[in-house]
């Protein structure tokens, strides 16, 4: 709707019974100017009253903006960051279905149940449980836990695997730079590709140490150098004196390569490269 037909009021053309028109006018509409719509409406017939205006109004917002909820959950960063957190809740739940079985199965058949401590121990003893013949209804429960211990990671697998092709589609720069599941989970942590685009980079520095970071505003703790970014090879490869240099330098490639994803998604290796340079020089401070 533009101005030059706004003399009828904001739904112009639309039926007062036509909800997913009223919807479609409030998400697509614009005018360049405030007007006294209610009145406008009122005065084409749209509407009795402006108590039936608003009614149509409440309604057609609400309309709208379960559309627009519903069309962002199924964009393409929000189901990799569902991917990511059920990968990350399947290594929650693999490690401690992997204890229990580790102490059922080492007082049932005896040695140790691979209970060292290891994720990985614990998930191979699963899988010897789970070859098993069981003798009697107590093993056959055990039995069936170590299968299942072996399926939940099968499955923490399959989606590792889903994130690390899924991101560089999704936010190619930024899984270029951060690695895949880096990448996934600033996305998961900003809220969206979109809400990670429109971070600072100081902001995408601290992304993960929340906790810390509240408790250096409260005057318990220094200011956190990084957050989630501690992972990525030249933050963690870095002596520690030079470890916030280089976080901040990171970070601030991070926080282009998610705004050229989002805004173009053209891919762009010049960032890499110069991120790399700075990493370098950075580095080359304590060499003799």
């Amino acid at each position: 709707m533009t101005d030059g037909t706004a003399d009828r009021g904001w739904f112009e053309g639309v039926a007062a019974d036509d909800l997913e028109g009223l919807a479609r006018a409030i998400r697509e509409g614009s005018a360049e100017r405030p007007r006294d719509w209610p009145a406008l409406a009122v005065e084409a017939g749209f509407a009795d009253d402006e108590a039936a205006y608003y009614d149509c109004l409440q309604a057609a917002a609400i309309d709208a903006a379960s559309a627009a909820t519903s069309e962002r959950e199924r964009a393409p960063d929000q189901q990799l960051v569902h991917a990511l957190r059920a990968a990350e809740d399947l290594v929650e739940t693999t490690n401690e279905l992997a204890e229990r079985l580790a102490e059922w199965g080492a007082s049932a058949f005896g040695g140790t149940g691979g209970a060292t401590g290891d994720a990985d121990s614990g998930v191979a003893y699963a899988h010897e449980v789970a070859a098993r013949d069981p003798g009697d209804p107590t093993e056959e429960r055990i039995v069936a836990i170590a299968g299942r211990v072996v399926d939940l990671d099968a499955e923490r697998e399959a989606l590792r695997a889903f994130v690390e092709a899924e991101a560089p589609r999704v936010a190619p720069n930024l899984a270029a730079i951060a690695g895949p599941m880096l990448a996934a989970r600033l996305i998961a942590l900003a809220g969206g590709l979109e809400a990670l685009a429109k971070k600072p980079s100081s902001t995408v520095q601290v992304l993960g140490a929340e906790d810390a970071l509240f408790a250096h505003l409260q005057g318990r703790a220094p200011s956190p150098k990084h957050g989630a970014i501690y992972v990525h090879e030249y933050v963690r490869g870095t002596r520690p004196e030079d470890r916030g240099s280089a976080a901040r330098a990171l970070a601030g490639k991070l926080a282009i390569a998610a705004r050229v994803d989002h805004y173009s998604g053209e891919r762009k290796p010049e960032i890499d490269a110069e991120l790399e340079e700075r990493i370098d020089r950075i580095r080359s401070r304590g060499e003799s």
